[in-house]
């Protein structure tokens, strides 16, 4: 009879504990991470798309040790690049161990560096963008789903209108006449001021689809049990945005900021193939390939290589999107 309470209580003072201490390791998190992992397509997308970063990041210093800048005119100063028409005298547009990409038609600039800084460019402008995108996508979105009411639908349609605008047509037409307010008629456009211009015209008309996903996320989350549970509680509806909301829109946010940024590159890159945002001698990835389109009858050499690396880039970016939204989409069942 004594030894029988010993008995009995065994079993429950060893009952392991460790499973329960140790679910992060199921987090959701870590399940997309495995997720994204099983991806290849999504992997070598990944080390891609970081290779451009890194190399944007880095253009001085590679052009410094390349011994080249994309402002000097070589094949001016250099007798034997040019021919007489003004094109490169050496096949392929050039390509040599002194210049890896050729030389620029005309101008005879190094398009190896000219394509490093248009890169950079390019690339600074459409990851500004995307995160002023989606920080006031954030904003307006969740703010319209939580308020609801007049709010939202002044929202609702801001919204539409922006969405059903020709915003590209509209910046085309009304670039040189801001341009004609900013800077007087006899002074060149200073490239900080067509940088800024850029990227406040496409923040100003790309929120609203960010808003839009954001705005019918928050109007199916705000009437859940954890949402009621903080109010019931006397939870600010500051903190109800911060600490219940937010959490659970991370993941469309992640996605579509992902899917943007390629848009925003072309967007760029667009616009200055039509002559609107940044020209020549600026690096970009639009104007080298304006500039090759002059000339691609005559050699194509100079157009293949911007041309080429923005194809890869923006590739490498959708399939990206595309990796990170099935690892974040738990019905995918990977």
């Amino acid at each position: 009879m004594g030894t029988t309470p010993a008995l009995t209580a065994a079993p429950f003072e060893t009952a392991p504990t460790t499973p329960h201490r140790t679910g992060g390791t199921s987090s959701p998190g870590r399940i997309a991470w495995r997720r994204f992992r099983r991806d290849r397509a999504g992997v070598v997308s990944a080390y891609v798309v970081l290779l451009f970063f890194a190399t944007a990041i880095a253009a001085p210093l590679i052009a410094k040790l390349y011994g080249r800048n994309p402002y000097t005119t070589y094949g001016q100063n250099q007798p034997g690049l040019l021919n007489q028409f003004g094109f490169p005298v050496a096949p392929n547009g050039g390509v040599s161990g002194d210049f890896w990409f050729g030389v620029e038609p005309q101008l005879g600039r190094d398009v190896f560096t000219l394509l490093l800084y248009g890169v950079r460019n390019s690339l600074l402008i459409a990851t500004v963008t995307t995160l002023l995108v989606t920080g006031l996508g954030i904003v307006v979105g969740v703010t319209a789903g939580y308020l609801g009411g007049r709010v939202d639908n002044l929202v609702g349609r801001i919204v539409d209108i922006l969405l059903a605008f020709p915003s590209t047509l509209f910046f085309i037409a009304m670039w040189p006449v801001l341009l004609s307010i900013l800077v007087p008629p006899d002074e060149n456009t200073p490239t900080w001021l067509t940088v800024v211009s850029l990227i406040s015209v496409m923040t100003a008309f790309g929120w609203a689809p960010v808003a839009r996903l954001l705005r019918g996320e928050v109007l199916a989350l705000r009437e859940r049990e954890f949402v009621e549970a903080a109010k019931v509680t006397g939870a600010s509806p500051a903190r109800i945005v911060l600490r219940e909301l937010l959490p659970n829109l991370w993941t469309p946010v992640l996605i579509q900021s992902t899917l943007a940024l390629p848009m925003y590159v072309t967007t760029e890159a667009a616009l200055a193939f039509l002559g609107v945002g940044l020209s020549d001698p600026t690096p970009d990835w639009g104007v080298m390939i304006q500039r090759g389109a002059q000339v691609y009858q005559s050699d194509i050499t100079y157009m293949l290589f911007p041309g080429l690396s923005m194809v890869i880039f923006v590739i490498a970016f959708n399939l990206l999107g595309d990796s990170v939204r099935d690892a974040l989409d738990p019905k995918t069942g990977r």
